[in-house]
């Protein structure tokens, strides 16, 4: 599972508490891949409204039919959302629901121009079927599009689909990858996590700590369709950084190097006419 180590510097002290791995680099918002090596990847992505955090990557995103004057939503990983000063990441069945933070983040103009933006709320996060946080800006989408000239990526309402060309574009790494689609995984368990649903990629999506949150986004659109998550370090079976593949027959399988994605079209069944989160409503398919 991607994520990070965080490191926090109080007086003369190095504190650390793990995430997941393999983590990123660094936990620093002025990270710059440029520091770390000079072999990233230079294809033309397109990188408007990629969002790089301190720890992971995430994309501004808006939800079909949402209005402008609406405060803008961020979408990452829910792994990528510490729990607290020291870290830690959710327990399966747990979720966050309208908590109030200030987290800093920066978006992508374009590949060469990152500016400021800040979170007020987590709207919700999990771990559990799935892997994804929503983030509340300050700003909404009519702000930042008067401000920096951003536009957000629409994200999908329906399931994906086999074969599909996509694109991932990581906002830490400030780099993309281009693969497809390669299946779908009835459940894939990692440690304690058991993610329901998940997509496998074909090769070519060879990921990396740092890219956990980063939008899976159907080639040639601005749609954001799953998000990016996990991958086997070294073959074990179900162990954290080595998920595993359970099949509807309950046989296990797990492969080093895959790589996988997790959905996100089933946030739609918990909105509202007007585009707020209720978990209460009839046929609501995110954890509660």
């Amino acid at each position: 599972m991607f994520a990070f180590k965080t490191f926090a510097l109080i007086a003369i002290f190095n504190i650390s508490s793990a995430f997941a791995f393999p983590e990123a680099p660094v936990n620093d918002l002025g990270f710059r891949p440029s520091q770390f090596s000079k072999s990233i990847d230079t294809q033309d992505y397109g990188f408007e409204g990629i969002v790089k955090l301190s720890n992971c990557s995430g994309s501004l995103i808006q939800f079909e039919g949402q209005s402008d004057s609406s405060k803008a939503v961020v979408l990452t990983n829910g792994h990528c959302v510490p729990k607290g000063y020291f870290g830690g990441m959710l327990k399966p069945g747990e979720v966050i629901v309208n908590k109030n933070v200030n987290r800093s983040m920066k978006i992508f103009k374009d590949k060469d121009t990152l500016l400021s933006i800040s979170a007020t709320k987590v709207i919700y996060a999990t771990m559990t079927k799935t892997d994804l946080a929503l983030y509340e800006l300050s700003e909404t989408y009519q702000q930042i599009k008067s401000r920096t000239d951003i536009s957000p990526f629409i994200l999908a309402s329906q399931r994906p689909t086999e074969k599909t060309p996509i694109e991932i574009v990581s906002g830490y790494w400030e780099r993309g990858y281009s693969c497809a689609i390669d299946a779908f995984v009835d459940t894939l368990k990692e440690a304690e996590w058991v993610f329901k649903d998940s997509i496998r990629y074909t090769s070519g999506c060879d990921t990396v700590g740092g890219t956990s949150g980063s939008p899976i986004i159907e080639t040639g659109t601005r749609e954001v369709i799953a998000i990016n998550n996990t991958a086997n370090e070294s073959g074990q079976k179900c162990t954290l950084n080595n998920p595993c593949e359970v099949n509807e027959t309950g046989t296990i399988s797990s492969v080093k190097g895959l790589r996988y994605g997790q959905q996100t079209y089933q946030i739609y069944s918990c909105l509202t006419n007007d585009q707020k989160l209720d978990l209460n409503l009839t046929g609501c398919d995110l954890q509660k």
